[in-house]
């Protein structure tokens, strides 16, 4: 039987709905954050929806998009733009900061920002390890089309295709789309395993999962999808890490000591700046 999470919808400065955490689902597979943001329009000239400079550890982000464009920047220099799908994949490891901004056209053109926010825990071999920054254009990602319905594999492999994604664990992450009726089976070999719907309905081990809902499946549950509607739905999951992941703000870790390092480093500006946008730092939270 499916576990469905509902999430519960957020104003952070536009509305996100937030699937994980949950008090019983913590993580799925090395997923332990996962918001749905939008679909909001942001005026021009205006700071409205940008995601000023922040502090990460002990995490990577993967941000993917539906509609609209971010612009990355981060404390390594990198600056990215990106949109539709699309994959940045920033491994903070023993500390990044970064920012996430809407550009300038898509303001003008109330062009309609709306996708995921995730972050996939890391291994404890890697949870000090050296920052990185890496984007995966649209064109970069394994792409199937078939009879009523299309795959992009952004993350770990589905169906015998392999993304090109370095992940420090086995992880999966996929953006599916079914027309309505179809039926269609798939092949993830992973032992955690969820399904996102992002529009439409869908049906599985007879059980109705409707748009905005997290359904969990069993260790051996099938992947056999049916959409009642036209649907698209993000698949993730992967292997679970085998300790406990402490979370707080924006830091992730093993160990809680190293979570008040992390808030004392930021409070204290020993976190590397960001080039050219370091001056409108997120506060640390009082609590």
């Amino acid at each position: 039987m499916l576990n469905i999470l509902r999430g519960r919808e957020r104003n952070i400065g536009f509305t996100v709905r937030r699937l994980l955490p949950t008090a019983d689902f913590p993580m799925i597979g090395p997923f332990i954050f996962l918001d749905h943001m939008g679909p909001a329009t942001f005026k021009p000239n205006t700071t409205e929806g940008d995601v000023r400079p922040h502090p990460h550890i002990g995490l990577a982000t993967v941000t993917y998009l539906f509609s609209g464009a971010f612009m990355h920047r981060d404390s390594l220099g990198s600056v990215q733009r990106i949109e539709p799908g699309a994959v940045n994949w920033m491994l903070a490891g023993s500390g990044i900061a970064h920012s996430e901004r809407i550009p300038m056209d898509v303001r003008e053109q109330s062009t309609p920002v709306q996708g995921l926010q995730m972050w996939v825990a890391l291994p404890l071999s890697w949870e000090e390890s050296e920052p990185e920054f890496i984007h995966y254009g649209v064109n970069e990602l394994p792409f199937q089309e078939f009879d009523g319905g299309r795959i992009r594999l952004m993350i770990g492999e589905l169906d015998g295709k392999q993304s090109p994604v370095k992940t420090p664990s086995p992880t999966l992450f996929a953006d599916i789309r079914l027309n309505k009726g179809v039926t269609r089976e798939l092949q993830a070999p992973f032992t955690e395993r969820a399904i996102y719907i992002v529009s439409g309905q869908l049906q599985m081990l007879n059980q109705v999962i409707n748009k905005g809902e997290l359904a969990v499946l069993g260790d051996n549950d099938p992947l056999m999808l049916k959409a009642n509607e036209d649907c698209q739905l993000m698949l993730i999951g992967g292997e679970p890490l085998n300790e406990h992941r402490y979370i707080w703000w924006n830091f992730v870790s093993s160990r809680k000591e190293r979570i008040e390092q992390a808030k004392s480093d930021w409070k204290a500006h020993r976190f590397a700046a960001i080039p050219n946008d370091d001056e409108e730092r997120i506060p640390l939270p009082e609590r």
